[in-house]
């Protein structure tokens, strides 16, 4: 579940960005405030809101340990301020007056850099408050930017679809167009993915835009082999440009915000939908997660801030997860198709099920005669690999039907011998005694210690899964042999 458990209507224009640290919450607006918030609380502190800029606020950042906050402005000026007590610490002029539209300090915050209208990107001294760095791109205003968790390196989008990689040398490790009409956000998961190699680091970043969409990017880099950035998935769940996306701390879910006025939450390992939510009247322009917690941030045009709690029986938890049902596949549409296809590696392909307008139903449908006769695949492994994904596909249609109680929160299947754990939750007896032998003894589903490792049968349970099995001949006929 997401329950939205605050919302603030200080600001008196759109609300352009919100950012979290430990302690605060700040956010920014083009009534040219910047404001902060007690973490605790939601209460407005004494000393906000901060008034320096003499235009809009475009972008609020925090430094690691919430002790500066900046926040760039039309004005060309990008403001480090003291949280404790809200006074100016520096106001850094960009040497051509520009127009800031992002900031972001490094993840040991040494630095911190802006992106202009311009163009041009400015990396500052934290100390110093000097320019120490600077590059630009060839074309458009920068409007996005992000750090890489180590802070080897940082990646800039701008207006006109590009995303640049910049190492701290201020090399170019990377530049692409990659959005049609413009980039307008970008975010780094701050979890590396498993399976890495020695020496090795594979990580995650986020980046959306203009198009409607946000795509999803595998960068590989390692010391002193280099660096590889890859395309890996599109998502595209919204209906109009999206213009933020960030992960939550722990990687494992992205929240991103739209000109249609919903704000989507996907979780990470199959990229599907978990929540839309529509609170918001008018366009979404911001959206951050706070560290540590499973809280997030929403801004909009309509002046408000929302803040949202996921609760736990909605999170990642260990390897469990509690989701909504998910979209059957038989109502997949072709770009979903594409979506699934490049999800497991085969981007190869996309262009071809798109040629023959193979949407949900006609992917269930494809068999090895039609792969190779209709759709002119000859690699036999790419054809074995399709074919074994769209069994699971089958598979996960079948359980689509499944009351969610009846479900084992780890595995995600029909219980065949439920359980009861002293959280309280009904598990598979095997995926629960498995949980348990492999030393956890927290709750997958609350993430708290367990009193007891003590399972009960959950008799009750079973015979309302036996009823529903009686009245279910097509479920049993997909499970038979």
């Amino acid at each position: 579940m997401v329950k939205l458990i605050c919302t603030l209507g200080d600001h008196r224009d759109d609300v352009n960005c919100c950012a979290f640290s430990s302690s605060y919450l700040a956010t920014c607006s083009l009534d040219k405030t910047v404001r902060l918030y007690h973490l605790s609380d939601f209460n407005e502190l004494p000393y906000s809101p901060l008034k320096g800029h003499t235009y809009a606020v475009h972008c609020c950042c925090f430094s690691s340990l919430g002790h500066i906050l900046a926040s760039c402005s039309t004005d060309g000026n990008t403001i480090l301020w003291n949280t404790e007590n809200g006074l100016k610490l520096a106001v850094l002029e960009h040497p051509c007056r520009s127009p800031v539209r992002i900031c972001r300090f490094s993840p040991d915050s040494t630095y911190v850099v802006s992106g202009a209208a311009d163009g041009s990107v400015n990396v500052w001294n934290v100390q110093s408050f000097k320019v120490c760095r600077s590059g630009s791109v060839k074309d458009g205003s920068l409007v996005a930017c992000a750090f890489a968790p180590n802070g080897s390196f940082f990646v800039t989008g701008s207006s006109c679809g590009d995303l640049t990689v910049w190492d701290d040398k201020m090399r170019c490790l990377y530049n692409e167009k990659v959005h049609d009409l413009g980039v307008t956000c970008c975010d780094f998961s701050l979890q590396p993915l498993s399976g890495n190699v020695e020496g090795v680091k594979y990580i995650q970043m986020a980046s959306c835009g203009q198009d409607s969409t946000i795509k999803i990017w595998l960068i590989s880099f390692a010391d002193p082999t280099g660096f590889d950035m890859k395309y890996k998935c599109t998502l595209s769940g919204h209906a109009a440009p999206v213009l933020a996306c960030a992960f939550s701390y722990d990687g494992q879910t992205l929240v991103s915000g739209s000109v249609d006025k919903t704000v989507r939450i996907f979780e990470t390992r199959t990229w599907s939908i978990l929540h839309t939510l529509t609170q918001h009247t008018r366009y979404v322009t911001t959206c951050a997660f706070a560290p540590d917690m499973p809280l997030f941030a929403t801004g909009s045009m309509d002046k408000c801030v929302n803040i949202w709690q996921l609760e736990p029986n909605q999170h990642f938890t260990g390897s469990a997860l509690r989701e909504e049902p998910k979209i059957s596949v038989d109502n997949w549409s072709e770009e979903e198709v594409s979506v699934w296809l490049s999800r497991h590696g085969l981007q190869d392909l996309v262009e071809i099920f798109k040629r023959h307008n193979i949407d949900g139903k006609e992917l269930l449908s494809l068999t090895k005669e039609s792969l190779v006769g209709d759709l002119k695949i000859e690699s036999l492994g790419l054809r074995g690999k399709v074919l074994r994904k769209i069994e699971e596909l089958r598979i996960e249609s079948a359980c689509l039907g499944i009351p969610d109680e009846f479900l084992c929160p780890i595995t995600r299947e029909l219980m065949k011998e439920p359980v009861i754990a002293a959280d309280g939750y009904s598990y598979e007896k095997e995926a629960m005694e498995n949980w348990i032998i492999k030393e956890r003894r927290t709750s997958p589903m609350t993430n708290l210690p367990l009193q007891t490792l003590i399972l009960t049968p959950n008799r009750s349970l079973k015979m309302a899964i036996n009823r529903w099995l009686e009245t279910q001949p097509k479920y049993n006929e997909k499970q038979s042999p």
